[in-house]
């Protein structure tokens, strides 16, 4: 007998399967930042259950294998907050099998008590979620069940491993619900592969790591993963970041808090420039990747601000250089390093040329890396990854020797790696492999080694190191084109041999064309259309 065909609804659904179904169930019930907030939470809901639902299994069968049998005093135990070292603990009314066995026409009013629980449950979920949701959504019972159901396919044990599970679901809303999907707007998201190739060049492997402009959390729930990657321990890494956008702010809070990673958003969604919520404070590690060409940041107060004191009040229309004499201003002294994207404009324009040179001078800038095409889901511009180090003297770091920097800029041109295109995608886009980012690390990395003389440290239309007098006599632009050697192939070209060949191609292709015709007529006349 036949072995019979798989059918299509048995076998195993995709998160942007169930993800598509939820918008589909949403289509006409919610505004795009309402199902956007309601799928999130749910999300949410679902996976800290069901890792709590887990570590309180684990819990119970230890109670029985160390000779507990009464239930009561087994209960208590697994009441206890503090016992839980694996999963954060859910209160009763947010655990999701008890919120999936809720009659429908309850679950709106029993969903938000369950928010509401977590919110009064700790700091752990304290901000994480937007009170009263459900209530004032509304959707219709049979709508909010359906949603679930499709929820409760989304669990850990299989989509687990992702990089960053929020992240992903937030992601596909920007690509299939647009909302505000502009880079301005700060409703962004930085792929994986790009905050593993940051993160290769920072090395956030200790101490305390910032982003000024978090978004989702994202950057530090992938930096997590790539640090585990490299046998690190993300324990060891204060996160501290900040997020003006109240949705968004909640997101992160959301995001790394299913995750377990220790963090410090401060006490509200705020400004960076005009609400530093960690005012004071110097990191060691800075990853970000800030909105593009901000216009609306400049506020009168931050007419003076201690931040560019040294450097000048960057251009009131655009933040990129408020973005980096920001991030500069948290560096730690001598020790701390920031890697952060920011449009390419910033490399040479005249509105901030001043502050531009002030930054070279004082040896602040150390790898301009320009970036391919296509690698964003909501622009396709290309964009520059700068790193700034507050040491460039040379010594000891992460196991290697470097040598003296100091008055060198490393400058690369990644913008014909284009070759991993996205499968699957609405639109073009592409993604570093491994590989590529071993490649581009490695250049980085033996740059900076003890050895390496960086006066003959170049490769043709890839890198090259820059001494600052050449940067001087440039005007300080950072165009990595004004110092990367590109060959000029037409000027390699033989044009007197080429046109010879062209003229003898001509000629052979004339002769034959003749040959053609003269069998064409001949051909002709034998069926009687001509006269021999």
């Amino acid at each position: 007998m036949a072995k019979k065909k798989k059918r299509a609804e048995d076998a195993a659904p995709t998160l942007e399967t169930i993800l598509f179904n939820c918008r589909e169930y949403l289509r006409s019930n919610a505004s795009l930042n309402d199902k956007r907030d309601l799928l999130l939470t749910l999300v949410f809901l679902r996976f800290i259950g069901e890792k709590f639902e887990e570590e309180q299994e684990s819990l119970r069968r230890k109670c029985i294998d160390n000779g507990m049998t009464d239930e009561g005093e087994i209960q208590g135990f697994l009441d206890q907050p503090g016992m839980y070292s694996r999963a954060a603990f859910v209160p009763s009314p947010a655990r999701w099998d008890r919120l999936m066995l809720t009659p429908p026409t309850k679950l709106n009013a029993f969903l938000d008590d369950a928010l509401v629980a977590l919110e009064d449950s700790g700091e752990t979920f304290k901000g994480c979620v937007r009170l009263e949701l459900f209530t004032s959504i509304g959707l219709e019972p049979n709508v909010i069940k359906k949603v679930m159901d499709e929820v409760n396919k989304i669990s850990h044990k299989r989509f687990g491993t992702e990089r960053d599970l929020i992240g992903r679901v937030y992601e596909y809303f920007l690509k299939s619900f647009a909302i505000n999907a502009t880079k301005e707007e700060g409703e962004f998201y930085t792929p994986h592969d790009i905050v593993e190739l940051i993160a290769a060049f920072v090395e956030p492997f200790d101490g305390t790591l910032y982003d000024p402009c978090c978004g989702s959390g994202g950057m530090f729930v992938q930096c997590a993963k790539y640090v585990e990657a490299m046998q690190g321990n993300i324990m060891q890494i204060n996160v501290y970041g900040q997020e003006a956008d109240p949705a968004t702010y909640r997101l992160a809070k959301m995001n790394l808090a299913m995750r377990g990673i220790s963090h410090h958003l401060g006490e509200k969604n705020a400004s960076t420039f005009t609400n530093d919520m960690h005012r004071g404070l110097t990191f060691d590690y800075i990853m970000a990747n800030p909105p593009f060409n901000l216009k609306k940041w400049y506020d009168p107060s931050l007419s003076n601000d201690a931040r560019w004191a040294d450097y000048g009040l960057p251009p009131e229309g655009n933040a990129n250089y408020a973005w980096i004499l920001h991030m500069l201003s948290k560096l730690r002294p001598e020790r701390g390093i920031a890697g952060f994207l920011l449009a390419n404009g910033a490399l040479g324009d005249s509105d901030a040329a001043t502050i531009r040179q002030k930054l070279i001078e004082a040896d602040k800038v150390e790898a301009i890396i320009v970036l391919p095409r296509e690698l964003f889901y909501t622009t396709d511009i290309s964009v520059t990854l700068w790193v700034l180090n507050q040491n460039k003297r040379g010594g000891r770091w992460h196991d290697r020797n470097l040598r003296s920097r100091q008055g060198e800029v490393l400058f690369m041109d990644l913008r014909s790696w284009t070759e991993n295109p996205v499968k699957g995608e609405q639109k073009k886009k592409v993604m570093f492999t491994q590989e590529q980012i071993k490649r581009a690390v490695a250049i980085y990395h033996t740059w900076q080694a003890e050895g390496t003389d960086g006066a003959s440290y170049a490769e043709p239309e890839l890198y090259r190191s820059v001494a600052i007098d050449e940067l001087r006599a440039n005007e300080f632009t950072l165009v990595p084109s004004r110092y990367i050697e590109f060959v000029d192939r037409d000027s390699q070209i033989d044009y007197k041999q080429v046109l010879s060949q062209t003229a003898s191609s001509v000629s052979e292709l004339l002769k034959r064309q003749k040959e053609n015709d003269e069998r064409l007529r001949h051909a002709l006349k034998q069926l009687g259309y001509g006269n021999e």
